[in-house]
């Protein structure tokens, strides 16, 4: 069985860093806000090219404190919107709703599978306090265009970076291109922890603080409470072991860049269309999505010849139970994504054997 993602083989790799990382920790004592959290924090803000980062529980939890932080500091109000893919997952959409901030989704180009920024200015309202956008399956999403539109109508740029951990654009990685970021440390993301772990960065003092603030239930001393926050703090295990794993990432991101290429230069299936190519710099390739006229039916026949692939996203936001009052929206091109999406297996411990697999059943099928 070739896997979507052998967690045990990624952890083999560098399980002796790791075990002497865990037992550090274990000896010391100490499991919450301590020297493990200050080492990687640092060392991460220096990775990203920002001033803060603020360690916390998960990345669901990274994007709520952005706009919580920003609404504490009067930047933004309930009521206010903020520009959105239609694509993406449903946390991006989740940490919005959670702070009575309204979603203005704005379709993704097919070729790309990112926001399409020839289509933000015309959803820019009054309202619009942000462009939010979302790296999605790992491929840089911000353009020099969306760039400009928040320049030239005063908004904030806040970055969905819980895929793309290790991206560039141009000289920049992602997650230090905008005002803010959150990221995810879930276990399969390529930065990935031992369980949810996640993390906001910034060049912004104030909403470092009070991003940090908030996740400490609203507390900038003990016993003393500015804001209503809640419990959302990375442990010393989580930190120290993702410092370990930070360190070798670089490399992790070149492998899985080497098998997309494989599959890009020798997939051809006329049912099959792949994503166009960029620079390399600007993929870290957190997952190879393909699109798939008969995507249910080629998961299927992957399957039965022991190859696991897993469809991201097959319900869109929009189209979920809990947002019903935007059930009826008309998203066409998100839709298709939905239905047609299928990822294909790609981590830095794939052998090129089990690459040359996948790509001879897809060329078959």
């Amino acid at each position: 069985m070739i896997k979507f993602l052998d967690l045990q083989k990624v952890t083999a790799k560098y399980a002796h860093e790791i075990h002497e990382a865990v037992r550090r920790v274990v000896d010391s004592g100490w499991y919450l806000q301590g020297q493990e959290n200050e080492r990687f924090e640092a060392n991460y803000a220096q990775y990203i090219g920002t001033k803060y980062a603020i360690g916390c529980a998960n990345g669901l939890d990274a994007l709520i404190w952005i706009f919580k932080a920003y609404v504490e500091m009067g930047v933004m109000q309930a009521g206010d919107e903020v520009i959105v893919p239609a694509n993406t997952y449903i946390a991006s959409i989740l940490a919005l709703t959670e702070n009575n901030l309204v979603p203005v989704f704005v379709e993704p180009k097919f070729n790309t599978l990112e926001i399409d920024d020839d289509m933000i200015e015309s959803a820019i309202t009054s309202k619009t306090k942000a462009i939010f956008i979302v790296h999605l399956y790992g491929r840089c999403a911000y353009t020099e265009k969306i760039g400009q539109l928040c320049k030239k109508y005063n908004l904030k740029l806040v970055e969905d970076n819980a895929q793309a951990h290790g991206c560039y654009f141009g000289n920049q990685r992602t997650g230090s291109i905008g005002d803010a970021a959150g990221h995810s440390f879930y276990p399969g993301k390529n930065l990935g922890a031992f369980g949810d772990a996640g993390a906001v960065t910034t060049n912004n003092k104030v909403l470092a603080e009070v991003v940090r603030a908030l996740a400490n239930y609203g507390s900038t001393r003990k016993y003393v409470f500015k804001y209503c926050g809640r419990n959302s703090r990375l442990d010393e295990i989580q930190a120290a072991i993702l410092d370990v794993k930070l360190k070798h990432l670089d490399d992790d991101n070149e492998y899985r860049k080497d098998i997309a290429e494989y599959y890009i230069k020798h997939i051809s299936n006329p049912c099959v269309s792949l994503p166009v190519t960029m620079d390399r710099r600007n993929n870290v390739f957190h997952l190879f999505p393909i699109l798939c006229t008969k995507r249910d039916e080629l998961h299927d026949y992957l399957e039965v010849n022991d190859v696991q692939t897993i469809i991201h996203y097959p319900i869109p936001p929009h189209k979920q139970e809990c947002y019903q009052e935007w059930n009826a929206l008309s998203l066409p091109i998100t839709e298709q994504i939905a239905q047609q999406e299928l990822s294909l297996p790609v981590s830095p411990v794939m052998e090129m054997g089990e690459v040359r697999k996948v790509v001879e059943l897809v060329n078959r099928f």
